[in-house]
């Protein structure tokens, strides 16, 4: 199995504040998400663009990505030719709705020098993009995460924010389906209300249950539960243990049927419990 990445938790940090870049460094984010778009005045873009480039490499092994502001804006363009010479993991670029945007922010990716490690993260979070999730997902290799954006898509479909998310889950789900079928990373949407802890550990909750590899975050103390809730539990990886051994038992006595807990074992579980097991051992180094 190909090597697991932990994105568990993905914090967004404001570009334009020196401290709370800084502050970052300590902060236990599996990523973090160097934000020149919606945390940043108009006129602080530019300082907040060459503040961002700066700090990219000072966070050691942790993922560092730059959001740039929206293809429609005045500063998108340089917002990448800028993120493409700094080299960060990835671009993450508001609003991507076609295949044909995502072979744009490429192009000028490649026009700009940026190395390879540098992919993009597209962010769906309008009706049109829910629609056409699988043609984005699908668009190009350097494309390797969909992040949600759930405030825009909300305010996009005149819905309102409740408890379980019930006018979001249809698009939340064609998401889910378009990474899965492409092959890339997914990650839900912000919490809004930083101080409703235990509603953001029940939306963390939901989220991990529909499938998604970790959540984006707006504040330092949601760091915590989403890491934790986002990670296999010690139940989940003994089970997994347990299960791999008992179906190569199995395999090597010849035969077919294997229980672990009363219930049948398939190829399908034993995938599942390696990719747990690789999940909880990237998290740990």
């Amino acid at each position: 199995m190909t090597e697991l990445k932990p994105r568990r938790s993905v914090l967004y940090m404001p570009g334009a504040n020196e401290r709370a870049l800084e502050k970052a460094k300590t902060i236990p984010a599996d990523a973090l998400i160097l934000d020149l778009e919606d945390a940043v005045s108009p006129d602080a873009k530019e300082a907040a663009r060459e503040r961002v480039c700066a700090a990219v490499g000072n966070y050691g092994s942790r993922e560092v990505t730059i959001r740039v502001n929206g293809l429609d804006t005045q500063w998108h363009d340089a917002d990448l030719r800028a993120a493409a010479s700094a080299g960060p993991a990835a671009v993450v670029v508001p609003k991507v709705n076609s295949a044909a945007e995502v072979h744009n922010i490429e192009r000028a990716l490649e026009l700009g020098g940026a190395p390879d490690h540098t992919k993009i993260w597209a962010m769906v979070e309008t009706p049109v993009a829910m629609l056409h999730a699988e043609e984005i997902a699908a668009a190009s290799e350097r494309l390797t995460v969909l992040v949600m954006g759930t405030n825009d898509l909300a305010k996009e479909l005149h819905a309102e924010f409740v408890p379980g998310r019930g006018p979001l889950l249809g698009g939340l789900s064609l998401c889910l389906l378009a990474a899965r079928a492409t092959g890339k990373v997914i990650l839900d949407g912000v919490y809004n209300d930083v101080k409703d802890l235990s509603g953001f550990e029940a939306e963390c909750e939901q989220g991990r249950q529909y499938g998604f590899d970790g959540k984006t975050l707006i504040h330092p103390a949601q760091v915590e539960p989403c890491n934790r809730i986002f990670a296999p539990s010690e139940e989940e990886i003994d089970r997994s243990r347990r299960i791999i051994e008992a179906f190569e038992d199995a395999q090597k006595e010849g035969r077919g049927v294997v229980t672990v807990d009363g219930r049948m074992i398939e190829n399908l579980h034993v995938d599942n419990a390696r990719r747990v097991l690789a999940l909880a051992e990237a998290v740990k180094s």
